[in-house]
């Protein structure tokens, strides 16, 4: 059994919308075919808002770890502000679900991109000024992940208003495509503003960069679906009921554990590239560019094949694989300085790990009850962004003792681990979630 793509399949033959392919092209048919969240006409106003904004949060992201490497010149220290911006996500995000599932989506998220925006410009004026410090960075990294542990449960929830049921996995494929892409183009951006005019215009160019999504929802038409059918209940006892259907649901279980792993042990590698770029390669900043680009690119083509073929992959066997070619690509590229070589394992390291990613949220979100989708991605992210910070020290703590290229291939190891038992027990879990559809 393949999951869950059966649950996403519908009967076509009376639908207007496949219907209309006759009155288009075939190339549009063809694109539609390949990208079925582009048929929605709010989806196609999120599209290119997202991109914009996406693209100067990775210029952000950049500039930041730049920053604090010319501050103090400490990998344990370029570990830590990352962590930072995600600690906050591991005690905000439960409550922060309780608050998607009662409240307006979009409005939450036009006053957390706002909200954000403000931080972007906040960081970019003490940069030029000259009156930046390590504590200054850590303390709005902070509150940046205070802005993200309600802003990210709302977006992954907010794509099931925008997009059919059955267009779910498409639409989770091309919004990770766009942060991904996003890893091509910011980076690059970022190197050439940093080498132009300093970090501190890169901090400000993500702060407009905001203002296209703000637009975006703005720009969004139709009712808005109803989200709060538990309105008086307590939080704490619907956190509570949140995560009890999470633990119950087998699929949704093994997806939330191996997230865990991911954000510990796989995803933390990102985080190191400034230092990858500094000390191995001897680049400067439009170098370090290249790297999150190239692994950006691998990331894009990863989920952008998801999209194609969301509805015909054993998604379980999918991610595990994945993983695989993730570990096995990063540990080569730690045992090389063949720079050529080195961007070719980047490559297959993003397609694999983004391609994981991705199927592990387009598999809860096409399996959860709508009453609790904001409790069970605020949970899903809770861990996934919540736990990075562990693995942000771990690998940081690691390269400044024993090397960044041992503490990668420490990280890959145990994805690799995590990815075979998935694949051993692929078959039990199957099992076990046809017994829960049961019941």
């Amino acid at each position: 059994m393949t999951l869950p793509a059966e649950e996403t399949s519908t009967n076509n033959s009376n639908n207007p919308v496949i219907s209309t392919y006759h009155r288009r092209g075939w190339f549009t048919e063809k694109l539609l075919s390949a990208f079925p969240a582009f048929e929605s006409p709010n989806f196609r106003r999120y599209f290119p808002g997202q991109v914009v904004s996406m693209i100067g949060t990775w210029i952000q992201m950049v500039a930041q770890g730049w920053l604090v490497l010319e501050i103090t010149g400490s990998a344990f220290d370029v570990g830590l502000a990352a962590a930072a911006s995600t600690l906050p996500t591991l005690f905000f995000s439960l409550p922060g679900g309780v608050v998607v599932d009662r409240y307006s989506r979009r409005t939450i998220l036009l006053w957390t991109q706002s909200a954000a925006m403000l931080l972007a410009f906040v960081l970019g004026l003490f940069t030029i000024s000259g009156m930046v410090t390590i504590e200054i960075i850590l303390l709005l990294s902070f509150l940046l992940g205070c802005v993200n542990a309600l802003n990210v449960p709302a977006l992954q929830a907010f794509l099931s208003e925008i997009v059919e049921r059955e267009h779910l996995p498409s639409a989770i494929a091309m919004n990770s495509a766009i942060y991904n892409g996003s890893r091509v183009i910011g980076p690059a951006i970022a190197g050439m503003l940093i080498a132009a005019t300093g970090t501190g215009s890169a901090f400000l160019v993500n702060g407009f960069s905001f203002l296209a999504v703000i637009l975006s929802l703005l720009g969004m038409k139709g009712r808005e679906k109803a989200v709060a059918p538990f309105i008086h209940q307590n939080p704490l006892q619907a956190i509570s009921e949140g995560v009890r259907y999470a633990w119950n649901h087998p699929v949704i279980r093994t997806c939330i554990f191996y997230i865990a792993v991911v954000a510990i042990f796989s995803w933390s590698y990102v985080t190191m590239l400034p230092v990858i770029a500094k000390q191995t390669f001897l680049m400067d900043a439009s170098g370090m560019g290249y790297l999150y680009g190239v692994s950006g690119l691998g990331s894009v083509v990863g989920t952008v094949l998801l999209s194609i073929y969301s509805s015909k992959i054993d998604r379980l066997i999918f991610v595990a694989g994945g993983s695989i070619l993730f570990s096995i690509a990063l540990i080569g590229f730690t045992l090389t300085t063949f720079l050529p070589l080195a961007l070719l394992f980047l490559f297959f390291g993003g397609f694999g790990l983004v391609a994981a990613v991705a199927t592990l949220s387009a598999t809860i979100q096409s399996t959860v009850d709508d009453r609790f989708r904001g409790r069970v991605m605020s949970l899903y992210m809770m861990i996934f962004m919540g736990f990075m910070p562990l693995g942000n020290l771990e690998i940081g703590y690691l390269s400044e003792h024993f090397g960044t290229g041992f503490a990668i291939r420490i990280s890959c190891v145990v994805t690799l681990l995590a990815a075979i038992t998935l694949m051993a027990f692929s078959s039990r879990i199957r099992r076990a979630y046809s017994s829960y559809k049961e019941l």
